[in-house]
């Protein structure tokens, strides 16, 4: 298993979520052993921001990541395309302090990343293995790693409303590139009518509309397109958790377990990880003869 990166740069452009404002971005290629960095070009100095859970200061509506004075918000969806499609090293140069929304989901993230080509690098690919259970709890929420042979996500969320009690929102998900693609990749966010006037009151969710986001009023969902799958909330939650854990800066070897998990939970998750050397190992695949339990395919270039 080698690091992968892009085989060309790429750009597009979007609204921020939270922001409202227009936002340009380009990925590129990075070395091996760069992880994944977020730039500032809107300041009167770049600024770059490691993709590292250490790093995150906000988790309310979406995970922001900061350094030295300059931040970068909802960097959870674009995080997950690079997690689904294995992406080790990226660099992402933006415009604003904010990723674009998009759509809501990863989808155009992970075209976005099938355009410009993904390449195997020679450097090897580094994995965290989980030795021991670690757990976060809060109320009745609580999120898990436990060992696993593999990479495996289990989410169950549980919402006071007609629209999410239609069908049982709980998700298990044995990784693999194409469970993502297939499974999580357009699942979108999603939120409440009544909520949208408080956030905005906040200055958060300036950018949210029916184009990037699902909204529910206190029946039914309002978009007219519908749901893109019936269970389309918490396969979107298991997309959060797939970019949240990639903060980490390896692919996971364990099993992610949540219930009423959030972007909160999930940071509490792996900074109780990191602190607890014990509990986990970093591994290499170096070896033809040593597979890698979890599955990635390389993305096909248009």
């Amino acid at each position: 298993m080698r690091q992968r990166t892009l085989k060309e740069s790429i750009s597009a452009s979007g609204i921020g979520l939270h922001s409202g404002d227009k936002v340009y971005m380009t990925l590129r290629p990075a070395p091996a052993n760069s992880g994944i960095v977020f730039r500032r070009l809107d300041l009167p100095e770049p600024v770059d921001i490691p993709a590292s859970a250490l790093l995150v200061t906000d988790t309310a509506l979406g995970t922001t990541i900061e350094r030295g004075g300059a931040h970068v918000g909802t960097v959870e969806h674009l995080m997950s395309a690079f997690a689904g499609l294995g992406v080790d090293n990226a660099f992402i140069d933006l415009t604003a302090a904010e990723v674009p929304i998009m759509d809501g989901s990863a989808a155009p993230f992970v075209f976005l990343l099938q355009s410009a080509g993904i390449e195997e690098q020679t450097a090897s690919k580094r994995f965290i293995k989980v030795l021991k259970p670690i757990e976060v709890t809060e109320g009745d929420k609580w999120v898990r790693l436990t060992p696993h042979d593999g990479f495996r996500l289990n989410v169950e969320i549980d919402f006071e409303h007609p629209a999410l009690r239609k069908f049982h929102q709980a998700v298990n998900l044995d990784f693999s590139t194409a469970a993502f693609l297939k499974e999580i990749s357009r699942a979108r966010t999603f939120g409440f009518l009544k909520d949208l006037e408080g956030a905005r009151a906040r200055e958060r969710a300036l950018g949210a509309n029916l184009d990037n986001a699902i909204v529910m009023d206190e029946y039914r969902v309002i978009n007219e397109d519908g749901l893109r799958y019936r269970d389309e909330f918490v396969r979107h939650k298991v997309l959060d958790a797939l970019g949240d854990l990639y903060l980490l800066g390896a692919s996971l070897i364990g099993e992610f377990s949540g219930f009423k998990c959030g972007h909160k939970l999930n940071n509490l998750l792996l900074r109780a990880l990191l602190e607890a050397p014990d509990s986990y190992v970093a591994v290499v695949f170096d070896d033809d003869a040593q597979r890698s339990p979890v599955s990635y395919q390389l993305a096909p270039s248009h």
